[in-house]
């Protein structure tokens, strides 16, 4: 473990320098999928800093300067896609403006700020030859749409990790447990017959039986920071005509999954209780959490921040290892009309990233 702390003057200027990178980055329009140029830019701020790194679609990636294949190894991750910009932006969301103490800009919040200060938290400790980790660092793609060629598609490249910090707008607060999330498509099945006699089989019956048992189970199980497993029927469709029994009816669930249950033992329940057929969309969007007397989170807790968990989905949901969600900036603001976040919170972010590092690598 290292003990060594920069000079206010050092932090000022790592601050300095992620503010005007993080500017670059909301200058460029970087939708979902559409990355290119912000992932050059990132490219250059590593090659400015004479940082090796790669580049795998719009995924960038470095490694500490002593990377030692024998130690373990920590991620820095945080995402340079965006969401579009909804109707009610009175500013220009590509243009960073700075104003009352805030940057205003799509992006800037979430989660440029987040990113910009990993990768300057990252050029803090990427000379030093002692530490106890390895540290990779990530800015990837395709966050904001939950995209197989974003982090997904790097993690195969990347090595093993012990654990990760995902940058994202907490406050500097201490997500130790994210929900995972389920999308399941359920079909229940009937006979169609005239609505006038006492024909079919209503699939309508069918589906609400099964909906009333969805809405009234518990999952035993509950988790200490994010509660229990929460679901929710979002849609529903059937029928063709008023005078005729529909042999479908088809519902769809949202599944809010906790770090109690895999995503499979929660399909599992849902099919062995219901008569309808149950297809997830997916199974890759997994809960997340880091035991609360993991080192980093007590680094945290030392500076007096508070764990909690996270009803909201990240990038931590493709990660095999423990991860802690934390990053400035603050997640009501994200996807918000008008974007910003406060210039000081750029600076507490990194110096709040590297305190909680010194106690650990």
């Amino acid at each position: 473990m290292t003990q060594r702390t920069d000079t206010p003057l050092a932090q000022t200027k790592l601050a300095d320098e992620a503010l005007a990178l993080l500017k670059r980055l909301i200058a460029i329009q970087s939708f979902s999928r559409e990355e290119a140029q912000t992932a050059a830019v990132i490219e250059a701020f590593f090659q400015q800093k004479q940082i090796a790194c790669q580049r795998l679609k719009n995924n960038v990636w470095a490694q500490n300067r002593y990377f030692d294949p024998v130690k373990p190894t920590l991620l820095l991750n945080s995402h340079h896609d965006t969401v579009k910009p909804n109707k009610s932006w009175t500013l220009d969301p590509f243009e960073p403006l700075e104003r009352d103490g805030k940057l205003f800009g799509l992006g800037s919040n979430d989660a440029g700020g987040c990113l910009v200060s990993l990768l300057a938290t990252f050029t803090h400790f990427y000379d030093r030859p002692d530490m106890a980790y390895n540290i990779v660092m990530a800015a990837t793609a395709e966050e904001e749409i939950s995209g197989r060629d974003g982090l997904e598609l790097l993690l195969p490249e990347l090595p093993a990790f012990s654990f990760a910090i995902v940058g994202e707008p907490t406050e500097m607060q201490l997500a130790i447990a994210e929900k995972g999330l389920l999308v399941l498509d359920c079909t229940a099945k009937g006979v169609s017959g005239h609505a006038a006699r006492d024909e079919g089989d209503n699939a309508i019956y069918k589906a609400i039986h099964d909906i009333n048992w969805l809405t009234s189970y518990q999952f035993p199980r509950v988790s200490p920071t994010l509660g229990p497993v929460k679901l929710s029927v979002t849609i529903i469709n059937a029928g063709t005509q008023h005078n005729v029994v529909p042999d479908i009816c088809t519902f769809t669930i949202d599944v809010r999954v906790t770090e109690q249950y895999t995503l499979e033992e929660v399909i599992e329940t849902i099919r062995a209780n219901t008569q309808s057929e149950v297809k997830p969309r997916s199974i890759r969007l997994k809960p997340s959490s880091i035991p609360a007397e993991h080192p980093i989170v007590q680094a945290g807790i030392a500076l007096g921040r508070h764990t909690y968990g996270s009803p909201t989905t990240s990038d931590q949901a493709i990660l095999n290892c423990p991860s802690l969600k934390c990053g400035p900036g603050h997640s009501g603001r994200s996807h918000s009309a008008d974007e910003f976040i406060y210039l000081h919170e750029v600076g507490e972010g990194i110096n709040g990233y590297i305190q909680m590092l010194e106690q650990v690598v």
